[in-house]
């Protein structure tokens, strides 16, 4: 009886069925079980649409997804490819480091990982491939740069287990940035060792004008001075991360203005987008509160924390199988459901074991990261390959190489925590 809900679930999801309504329908279903009374169900379910998302938390949500929106339609991912190839074409596979410091930035006001894959696939590979890159090069940085958005401030992820699991959004989001760090910096070196190795997958570099140059630069200064306030704000504290993410999408609003780049109806669009992706966002989040319902009834976190308590098995072992599962489930799920679904049960087991819920935060973020590049059916590949007309098994095969960065920064991580920690010990 207590599988059915959980086969309920999956076969919504293999029907195709929305996220949020597969959770809501199993999580009923599983309440019907364990109640045996649909009076109680339905007078248990009536109050969660309005007592969920009734939450001041929830407003960063909007507010961090219309930055994104208005960030793109101001073309800003566009000005930062551009100032990262022109500082960066006298350098063999500068390009492609170019790609990937673009995704970091962009992600920094976007918070996206598929918007920043799609965003970038339209302007750098065109780019990378009319100076001569592999294929394979082009696809692998744009989809593992894309990556990056998933640790970096605003990470809709993050946004999304401080919610969930009642942990300081602030301090998440801050935790991310010398991971996310870290995995620039180790994939710049991937790409650098990738070009000397096979320098036919990355032409002769190329000089560009100093003039144009710093040109370039003056194009994204108000971009990154966004940027520096957003995260200025979130590590002092002055502002919550709702006022963090209001502060954002005002100054990529005025950008877009100044830039004359944001009309009215970019305008529009970007507020008619900004609702659809939020209204999306909160029906999965009431779809997964109603489950989460029926998890608490059934107490199957507890009892899950019992059998493995009994199990006696090292803490480490247990969090490289919750690892390699989120690898897995990740490969056929965004980051959204995927937290949501998934914490109700490994977010316990782990605070029971004794890490650090915030670590344990920026650990998920990583496995989802791999997750969404790695074959059979990472979707960050899949938005790479429909939006660039490649080759799938091309951009799987880029990913898959410059994978090890992520994975690299992953053990590390594993092994210094402070990696993750050390930024948000020193917020007030």
């Amino acid at each position: 009886m207590v599988a059915l809900p959980f086969i309920v679930l999956l076969v919504g999801l293999l029907m195709g069925l929305p996220i949020a309504f597969s959770l809501g329908g199993a999580g009923i279903v599983g309440m019907y079980l364990v109640t045996g009374n649909w009076n109680m169900v339905l007078s248990s379910i009536s109050l969660v649409p309005f007592g969920t998302v009734a939450q001041y938390t929830l407003s960063t949500i909007p507010m961090f997804i219309l930055m994104a929106y208005f960030s793109a339609s101001s073309g800003l991912a566009r000005d930062l490819y551009k100032a990262g190839s022109d500082w960066l074409s006298n350098i063999r596979g500068g390009l492609a480091i170019a790609t990937v410091g673009a995704c970091a930035v962009f992600g920094a006001m976007s918070g996206a990982a598929v918007a920043a894959a799609s965003v970038m696939s339209t302007i750098a590979l065109p780019e990378m491939k009319r100076h001569g890159y592999s294929d394979e090069l082009a696809a692998g940085t744009v989809g593992i740069g894309s990556t990056i958005v998933v640790l970096v401030p605003p990470s809709v992820g993050m946004i999304i287990y401080g919610i969930a699991t009642q942990t300081s959004i602030g301090k998440l989001l801050i935790a991310g940035v010398v991971p996310g760090l870290l995995v620039g910096a180790l994939l710049t070196v991937a790409i650098f060792a990738w070009a000397t190795i096979r320098p036919q997958d990355a032409p002769q570099p190329y000089r560009v004008p100093w003039s144009q140059r710093f040109d370039s630069v003056r194009r994204i200064w108000p971009s990154i001075l966004v940027i520096v306030i957003v995260l200025v704000m979130l590590y002092t504290g002055m502002a919550t991360p709702t006022e963090v993410g209001a502060t954002g999408s005002f100054g990529a609003m005025i950008i877009g203005l100044i830039l004359k780049r944001l009309d009215r109806k970019g305008f529009m669009e970007a507020l008619a987008a900004t609702i659809r992706t939020s209204a999306m966002i909160f029906n999965i989040i009431i779809g997964a509160e109603i489950f989460g319902n029926y998890m608490s009834m059934s107490q199957i976190p507890p009892k899950l924390i019992t059998v493995v308590g009994a199990m006696n098995l090292n803490r480490w072992v247990v969090i490289a199988g919750i690892v390699i599962t989120y690898f897995v489930i990740s490969m056929f799920m965004d980051e959204i459901p995927l937290l949501l679904l998934t914490l109700q049960l490994t977010y316990p087991l782990v605070m029971h074991l004794g890490f650090d819920p915030i670590w344990y935060g920026v650990l998920s973020m990583m496995m989802m990261a791999m997750g969404m590049v790695f074959p059979p059916v990472g979707i960050l590949a899949f938005v790479v390959s429909a939006t660039a007309k490649m080759n799938l098994v091309k951009v799987y095969t880029g990913t898959s190489v410059l994978m090890i960065a992520i994975i690299i920064a992953t053990i590390l991580m594993m092994i210094f925590p402070q990696i993750a920690l050390w930024l948000p010990s020193t917020m007030k």
